[in-house]
């Protein structure tokens, strides 16, 4: 039984900051907007993911305020922030801000972060899965209070995504706070975490028809898709990598998008 909110069929492609110069993926961005994408992802990390772990890579939060000012559709955001990066009243005031470059095309994606090597080369604390947990249950309020503090205020209610499937703390967050909840869960695994931010939603008051769900295409055929979105799934997310940002996965996808939306 579908539980989460409906609507029509998003697509997003994370272009991903590493292995290649910015003007290319500056280049990308412009080329994933014309296409018709609905939303336009990078992430938060210092180092690449995959590929030479010492390659080209470039910082989340800068790019997406020239992504913002660059596009004039696309829906931007990160996929995810790292909550342990950065004060959360700071986060609370770069969203705003990248909000209203945007014109109101901001998505607020965020997580616990995971990555020791970032945490290890700049500084932070790593701690452990459960603290850096227990930090974006805490960072959360207090951004959402900024944001009603914020002179100007957002120009919308900025869209809160949260990424992770942890069933006793990342689903209860996602049940208080998400717009948008990712994973990259396969159908079996959704249908049951879904019954758990279920449960999580009913516990904290809150109707699960209210969160978007969204999930990853890496690796995935269109049956498993279709199986998804029979679940709930809504938005689409496909990752694009440096140096060569390979596009034609992305257009298969936006005609199946097309298709489920003309239905």
């Amino acid at each position: 039984m579908m539980i989460t909110k409906p609507g029509p069929v998003r697509i997003g492609a994370q272009v991903a900051p590493q292995h290649a110069e910015y003007s290319k993926i500056r280049d990308t961005v412009a080329e994933v907007e014309a296409l018709g994408t609905d939303v336009a992802f990078n992430w938060d990390h210092f180092f690449p993911l995959s590929g030479d772990p010492d390659g080209l890579h470039f910082e989340s939060w800068t790019i997406l305020a020239a992504w913002a000012e660059q596009t004039s559709r696309i829906e931007i955001g990160a996929l995810v922030n790292c909550n342990s990066y950065r004060n959360p009243d700071l986060q609370a005031d770069m969203a705003r801000t990248i909000d209203h470059i945007s014109g109101g095309r901001f998505i607020f994606g965020t997580g616990s972060g995971w990555f020791e090597r970032d945490y290890d080369e700049y500084g932070y604390e790593f701690g452990t899965v459960g603290t850096r947990l227990d930090a974006l249950a805490e960072n959360l309020p207090r951004i959402e209070a900024r944001w009603g503090k914020l002179n100007p205020p957002p120009t919308r209610k900025i869209p809160v995504l949260i990424g992770g499937g942890g069933e006793k703390k990342t689903l209860r967050i996602v049940a208080k706070h998400a717009d948008i909840w990712h994973s990259f869960s396969s159908p079996e695994v959704l249908e049951h975490k879904l019954g758990v931010l279920a449960e999580w939603c009913a516990t904290v008051g809150r109707d699960p028809a209210e969160i978007e769900v969204s999930t990853e295409l890496r690796g995935r055929t269109v049956a498993e898709a279709e199986q998804l979105y029979a679940l709930g799934a809504r938005l689409f997310t496909i990752g694009l990598s440096g140096p060569a940002y390979d596009l034609a996965p992305l257009t298969d996808w936006l005609a199946w998008r097309d298709a489920k939306n003309a239905d």
